[in-house]
């Protein structure tokens, strides 16, 4: 039985919206979105079991429209019925045994045209997330998308985004994974690995018609 670990993150309440700064998009009157600040949360862990040797992390938007033909698209709205997949927004593996937190901003601040390269930091090993594939094809965004980039949910989706920051504390002290691994390569090289884990929810939607 996998233990709990316990994760907060101090500038949302669980369950709670995500506040604008920690957002990679924010509604507009004009064009419905506009760019944010896309700061990384800071988050925090405690409560590890004995022999953890590392922890990972994962952010994850568990509400992403199966399908894409009414994304964005005026005049239609994402049907409540559709069904959901999961899209990547944080990918963090080999993070050390002995910290206890990301600060707010260490791995994001800021929107990165063009994305940021993955690999070795001084925080763990970023992974690639969802957007590389959002932006593949685009001339002035295509590229790799490492790290942290914040919630853009489609702003004619007709419910409210979750997003799942969870932590998992893993007893071995790296995954062995390099270049560009997303978030189905980490939750595979995890598994048989993981001694306990906790989440951080967050909602959000860029629809003004949606509370949240």
């Amino acid at each position: 039985m996998t233990a709990e670990l316990n994760v907060t993150i101090d500038a949302w309440e669980d369950g709670t919206a995500i506040p604008a700064p920690y957002a990679f998009c924010i509604p507009s009157e004009e064009g419905h979105v506009a760019l944010s600040d896309n700061k990384n949360p800071a988050i925090n862990w405690s409560g590890a079991p004995e022999g953890t040797k590392s922890f990972a992390l994962i952010c994850h938007d568990s509400d992403v429209p199966s399908s894409g033909d009414d994304v964005n698209q005026e005049g239609k709205t994402v049907p409540a019925d559709l069904p959901r997949v999961d899209f990547y927004h944080w990918i963090l593996a080999d993070i050390s045994a002995d910290r206890s937190g990301i600060a707010e901003a260490e791995d994001s601040d800021g929107i990165t045209a063009k994305g940021k390269n993955p690999g070795q930091q001084a925080h763990g090993i970023t992974g690639l997330n969802n957007y590389t594939e959002w932006f593949a094809g685009d001339e002035n965004m295509g590229g790799d998308y490492a790290g942290y980039d914040g919630p853009c949910p489609p702003w004619n989706d007709s419910i409210v985004h979750h997003y799942h920051f969870t932590v998992y504390a893993l007893d071995v002290e790296t995954l062995g994974l390099s270049g560009n691994f997303g978030g189905p390569e980490l939750l595979a090289a995890m598994e048989g690995h993981i001694l306990a884990k906790g989440s951080h929810v967050g909602t959000y939607s860029l629809n003004p018609d949606v509370p949240f």
